[in-house]
């Protein structure tokens, strides 16, 4: 069926929301916009679904939705005979909708449903998949994508986002699906009352609460700190269970952005809510001028992320990065565990490829072992996973990602900004007490094991002919690899796309034990290193780049060269 086969279609199909029917008459003269929503469907994969919120089938909206949930109730009906989905949503326009259609498809497919009764962190939708002991779970987000946005990211049984073999079988069930014709649904008032789909109560939250508390490594710090402060959810998931969190653990002095605090898909003081863009901390950045905290909080809206910002030497507030609080949080647990004792006999650390090297030098200098995982929080999972098979879940100590996603304990599978806003104000709380700024402990780190500046340079390619330029970019980059990048000379390179290692200088190959992806590493002198990663998702690809150097500006030095560089190397102004 071609696209304008498809949207005659859906012209008289798509009749149960208005705002599809109108979208859909509105474009009936514009090939262009017909073409860009019937052109493909939004794949399926370990992300689950995301896209545009709107009609047609490279659209969100609930026909979509149905559909994947059909292909995910057929999957766990034919896995497992019978079972259960924990389905959540965030802020998201329409995701509690979202939520809703999923819920009716599983009922009629006699798969018992747990629901939220309002939005709740990515986070707490991993822990419920494991709390009701799920077959999978749903959580209806996009994350930080702009308001335009909305997904549907899936879970496997473990609470941990599906596996490549899973969302395949998902995605095979799902393109055997007529979108109007395959669906079971259900009225949900009947499923609630038939008892196959039931509302999560309160004490359930209060079970995830004590776990994330059970993580605190100087429980009683906070107590008398007199830590103060800012925080906002930037619209999101995350005000409620941040700022309980942090009430029960003694931070009393926290100041919330009013303009932010609130859910609200539109992001209208944010367009961007990802708390690695300053933009979309500035509300809480000029409130932090007013207040004069000693850092501010920034989750994302799913929670899943945070972002942080302290006080500097002059008294301003300095931005620290995902990699930098990672980082700070590394030498905080490992250091206080030793002190303590309390650091399990085979300690386990798990970062990505793409974040900070300075983590290898703690882990070496605590005696823990670290392990490089794929970019992906379900990767670090996927460890924590191994270890409890073993009967070594306890080995693991904590995992993060440069984009702002931590993990301490093993009770969800996900990254959580609840548990990391916790840890990060029992740090500061910890070095107050010693007469000591974040931005102290970060720049002594610094001056200890040299300089690494990591920056994230993001590129995009929108429309229907994006993905198909980055993937031309691969290829290119595969077949002419580069010897050298801004004068430094390439030492070493990585495919894991074809799983191998090439030591340029020894003129040797290692097999890379990771699953395949489609990332291009390339290590050069010095220790810098350029990581070049197209999104699964997005129209989009990232590189990520390390510059080491004696001090801030040598290291930026380095970064500027590499910058300029790499922008070469894609083709790119």
């Amino acid at each position: 069926m071609d696209f304008m086969e498809s949207y005659k279609l859906w012209l008289e199909k798509a009749t149960e929301d208005i705002d599809l029917v109108n979208e859909l008459k509105s474009i009936k003269d514009n090939e262009k916009e017909v073409y860009e929503r019937f052109y493909k469907s939004l794949e399926f994969g370990t992300a689950g679904l995301r896209g545009i919120i709107g009609a047609g089938t490279n659209r969100m909206n609930i026909y979509v939705v149905r559909q994947a949930t059909q292909g995910l109730a057929n999957y766990v009906n034919k896995k497992y005979g019978k079972g259960a989905v924990a389905i959540s949503h965030d802020s998201r326009i329409k995701a509690d909708l979202f939520m809703n259609e999923a819920a009716k498809v599983l009922a009629a497919n006699g798969i018992k449903v747990y629901i939220t009764t309002e939005l709740q962190p990515t986070p707490v939708l991993s822990y419920l998949v494991r709390y009701f002991n799920c077959q999978a779970g749903i959580m209806v987000t996009a994350s930080h994508n702009p308001a335009a946005y909305n997904g549907y990211k899936a879970y496997g049984e473990d609470g941990c986002q599906m596996t490549d073999d899973a969302a395949n079988a998902v995605y095979d069930e799902i393109c055997n699906i007529d979108i109007f014709n395959d669906v079971k649904t259900m009225d949900l008032q009947k499923a609630i009352d038939e008892g196959l789909v039931e509302y999560v109560k309160d004490e359930v939250y209060t079970s995830y609460i004590e776990e994330v508390k059970k993580q605190q490594i100087n429980p009683d710090v906070c107590k008398d700190a007199d830590l103060k402060v800012v925080y906002t959810p930037l619209n999101g998931a995350g005000n409620k269970l941040v700022r309980r969190i942090l009430d029960e653990i003694g931070v009393k002095d926290v100041t919330v952005v009013e303009e932010q605090e609130l859910p609200d898909g539109n992001f209208t003081t944010c367009p961007y809510p990802n708390p690695e863009i300053k933009e979309a901390l500035q509300k809480g950045l000029d409130l932090c001028e007013k207040v004069q905290p000693d850092l501010l909080l920034a989750t994302d809206p799913d929670a899943d992320r945070v972002g942080i910002a302290v006080k500097d030497y002059d008294g301003s507030y300095r931005l620290i990065t995902g990699n930098e609080d990672g980082v700070m949080l590394t030498e905080y647990i490992l250091s206080n565990r030793v002190a303590k004792g309390t650091l399990p006999k085979n300690p386990v650390m798990v970062k990505t490829i793409v974040t900070s090297k300075l983590v290898e030098k703690l882990c070496e200098k605590y005696n823990v072992e670290l392990k490089n995982v794929l970019t992906g929080f379900k990767y670090i999972g996927e460890v924590i996973l191994n270890l409890e098979k073993t009967g070594n879940e306890s080995d693991f100590v904590f995992g993060f990602e440069e984009s702002y996603g931590y993990l301490a304990g093993t009770y969800v599978r996900d990254k959580d900004a609840v548990v990391a806003s916790m840890l990060i104000c029992e740090m500061a709380a910890t070095f107050k007490k010693q007469g000591k700024t974040l931005a102290q402990v970060i720049d002594g780190l610094y001056e200890e094991y040299g300089y690494y500046k990591n920056t994230t340079l993001s590129f995009e390619f929108e429309g229907s002919e994006g993905m198909q330029k980055m993937a031309d970019i691969m290829v290119s980059i595969r077949e002419n690899m580069p010897k050298e990048i801004a004068g430094y000379k390439v030492v070493k390179t990585a495919d894991y796309k074809l799983s191998v290692e090439k030591d340029v200088v020894n003129n040797t190959e290692t097999v890379i034990n990771l699953p395949k992806s489609n990332v291009i590493q390339l290590n050069l002198e010095n220790d810098n290193m350029v990581i070049i990663r197209p999104s699964g998702t997005e129209p989009k690809i990232k590189i990520y780049l390390t510059a080491v150097g004696k001090d801030k500006n040598d290291a930026q030095v380095v970064t500027d060269k590499l910058e300029i560089a790499s922008k070469e190397l894609l083709g790119v102004n």
